[in-house]
């Protein structure tokens, strides 16, 4: 029985920050054909974190309302490198790393989409095939002027930081990719909105109908600062062990956690203000947190593996014992040695300096088991060091000199 065109827009706008325009989703979804719903991923690192799959059960969603989800690798544009938020030119993968990194995304998204209603495609089908013919007719449909509009360019532009002409390439190859895909809808963090909307406008210059824009926010990482990225160490990775994976997410704040609900969660939003309402009225923020870590453990390995989790992280939590999965971070000084507090702030322990002095004063932070009582130590460059805050936020730390 086909879902009721309302009831889908109510779910699909769920998390999503922009829908352009929803008058013409509305009247695609009326018209009671499947949509064709792309969303493109630069092949750009080999794994998947839980900042990608935003977008990706956004995909499902799609899916589950019986629309032909496609999944694209860019190992096209990932040869160009997506200079979106870039301040510089982006260094350019080779194919056999595109290459390698593409058969890991294949393995990984159907942890979450069904394999049986997914269409992989890869845009070197089309643009491999391209002639400089083809490609300068593509270039005609588009203006220096509108890509100097684009926030980057024009910081990068206004500010005399180069920017190579293969990036302007970029958007006009991710809009083109909609032509020839005969997009519907597409898909895509903030950062490509720019990107998408050149899909719209070349859509109309081949003469075919605009397709609809839908935005999905980007994930804070762990420390609910930056954005999920696996550079600045934050993120929640689909391949982490199932006792990593569930510690990282019980290591988030509290006010955190209601942001990974509406954005990971595939429970109802009712369900999930239920749970808020069981807070008020005087549940421990912790056992939400299980549910939550229960519930994304599960999805990328198995309930049992969940379960198994919660048990090992109830019982250290409990003995206070420091984890034996700790993924290491390498953070680079530019002296010898770094305040301790400093590194407070680098791992997104704490938000500022003066939070790191208030911790230390309340006998909260730990450097390998021993309690820190000096506002002025200092950690060495060279050495790896457990550190801790409280009961619950372990960081594994290696310092190294830059330079």
């Amino acid at each position: 029985m086909p879902i009721p065109v309302e009831e889908q827009i109510s779910e699909l706008k769920r998390g999503a920050v922009d829908l352009i325009q929803e008058a013409e989703l509305r009247t695609r979804l009326g018209r009671g054909t499947p949509l064709r719903v792309k969303a493109g991923f630069d092949p750009t690192a080999p794994d998947l974190h839980l900042g990608h799959t935003v977008l990706i059960n956004k995909l499902r969603q799609f899916q589950q309302f019986g629309h032909q989800v496609i999944f694209l690798i860019g190992d096209f544009t990932g040869m160009i490198g997506d200079p979106t938020g870039k301040s510089a030119t982006r260094p350019r993968l080779t194919p056999d790393e595109i290459a390698a990194n593409a058969r890991t995304y294949q393995e990984q998204i159907f942890k979450i989409l069904d394999p049986e209603l997914t269409l992989i495609d890869f845009n070197s089908r089309w643009m491999g095939a391209m002639n400089a013919a083809g490609l300068i007719e593509l270039a005609a449909k588009h203006t220096v002027a509108r890509m100097l509009e684009r926030d980057d360019f024009q910081k990068r532009y206004r500010g005399g930081q180069p920017i190579a002409i293969h990036e302007f390439l970029y958007p006009l190859v991710q809009g083109y990719d909609s032509v020839a895909l005969r997009a519907d809808v597409e898909l895509g963090g903030t950062d490509q909105k720019f990107n998408l909307l050149v899909g719209r406008q070349l859509q109309e210059a081949y003469g075919q109908e605009p397709q609809v824009v839908l935005t999905t926010p980007l994930l804070e990482g762990l420390d609910g600062v930056q954005k999920m990225s696996k550079s600045l160490g934050n993120t929640v990775g689909i391949h982490d062990a199932p006792g990593m994976m569930f510690g990282k997410l019980m290591s988030i704040s509290d006010t955190l956690m209601w942001r990974y609900f509406e954005l990971l969660s595939f429970r109802p939003l009712a369900q999930i203000a239920a749970l808020r309402q069981s807070i008020e009225a005087g549940r421990n923020p912790r056992d939400v947190k299980f549910e939550l870590a229960l519930e994304i453990v599960a999805r990328f390995h198995s309930p049992e593996a969940a379960a198994g989790a919660q048990r090992d992280f109830t019982a250290r939590f409990q003995a206070g014992a420091v984890p034996e999965d700790l993924p290491e971070q390498l953070i680079k000084i530019d002296a010898p040695t770094a305040r301790l507090s400093a590194i407070l702030k680098e791992i997104g322990f704490v938000a500022s300096s003066s939070e790191a002095s208030r911790k230390i004063t309340e006998g909260a932070v730990k450097v390998n088991q021993e309690r820190i009582s000096s506002h002025s130590h200092e950690l060495a460059a060279g050495s790896t060091y457990i550190v801790s805050v409280g009961k619950r936020s372990f960081a594994k730390v290696r310092l190294a000199k830059s330079g």
